[in-house]
């Protein structure tokens, strides 16, 4: 197929734009590099552009005769999405519409798009199941949520073909070693502690020891970024004209802070002092993911199961590349 893989240049999109190539699939990059990285695209793939300009879009989509629009373009920090949510609200939400109308002037009708748990927001259930309701916590699971109606509603009225997939705490680099995790700020678990290890930090913050879970430190679902990629490759086949379909993607395993913490330390060698720190607002004690819709619908099955697996190839990337792509 011909593919436009918007937001390529970043960090989840990158490593689906790699997969999908490896696979025979055609891939264009479409990426406004504010957070992406050039040297992460596929070489001679990238387009700069906005997701606002639907005109060139459109022409985009004519010319490189699209099939298929994987879109990973978006503003994703909670936080900032908190203190800033007009930008949200215009990148995530605006954007995509202008995106799906240049879809639409170009007939191109098949979307797989980028979704998150944040849409469910302090799940009443656990694990997190597709039936659960979605109720959102912050503009950022918000615009998500919005999209995914958006997303429905162009399945029922236009005959547009969708799946979301819904992913958990992504993680990890590229097996082979050449792109990985690397944003500024850096607000990931795995990458923070790595900074540690490479004496970048001089340590790590627990924020809050007192939740509800064995060692008292939030748990969360770590899922390898190249086991998402291979889900978006799987879910091409379930395009159906006038059909979306939401899917949740995570390992079913939960590993908290401090285990995250004690894998960084075996897999590295480096003793990684903590400090104890208040707890966050917001943060769930627990979230993981029940991905066997997933697993049953896509047959995908996770690679990477273990938090050491995930840490060691995170830590490949990280040594070779101190400062990200910036190395």
């Amino acid at each position: 197929m011909n593919i436009l893989v918007t937001g390529g240049a970043g960090y989840v999109g990158s490593h689906a734009a790699h997969w999908l190539q490896d696979a025979g699939h055609d891939i264009w990059i479409y990426d406004n590099l504010s957070t992406g990285h050039r040297q992460a695209a596929l070489p001679n793939r990238l387009i700069e552009g906005e997701l606002a300009d639907q005109a060139l879009l459109a022409t985009l989509l004519a010319e490189k005769q699209i099939d298929v629009v994987m879109h990973f373009a978006a503003a994703s920090l909670v936080g900032e999405s908190v203190e800033q949510p007009a930008k949200y609200y215009r990148n995530n939400v605006l954007g995509t519409f202008f995106l799906l109308e240049a879809m639409r002037q170009a007939d191109v009708r098949q979307l797989v798009f980028s979704s998150t748990t944040a849409v469910y927001g302090n799940p009443v259930e656990m694990p997190i199941h597709e039936g659960l309701p979605r109720c959102p916590v912050n503009p950022y699971g918000w615009t998500k949520y919005i999209v995914e109606e958006m997303l429905s509603h162009y399945c029922q009225s236009y005959e547009f073909a969708c799946v979301a997939l819904r992913y958990f705490n992504a993680a990890g680099a590229a097996a082979d070693g050449t792109i990985g995790e690397s944003h500024d700020p850096e607000s990931h678990l795995i990458p923070l502690v790595l900074q540690v290890a490479l004496g970048q930090r001089e340590s790590i913050t627990l924020f809050g020891e007192d939740y509800p879970t064995p060692d008292g430190t939030c748990l969360r679902d770590y899922v390898h970024v190249d086991d998402l990629a291979q889900a978006h490759q799987q879910a091409l086949e379930q395009l159906r004209p006038g059909n979306a379909l939401y899917l949740n993607l995570g390992t079913g395993k939960g590993a908290s802070v401090r285990e995250v913490i004690e894998a960084c330390r075996r897999v590295t060698d480096h003793p990684i002092p903590l400090i104890s720190g208040e707890r966050r607002p917001g943060d769930p004690p627990i979230l993981v993911a029940d991905s066997s819709r997933a697993k049953e619908v896509l047959k995908w099955k996770p690679q990477f199961q273990e938090i050491d697996e995930i840490v060691r190839s995170a830590w490949q990337w990280h040594q070779a590349h101190p400062d990200g792509y910036a190395s």
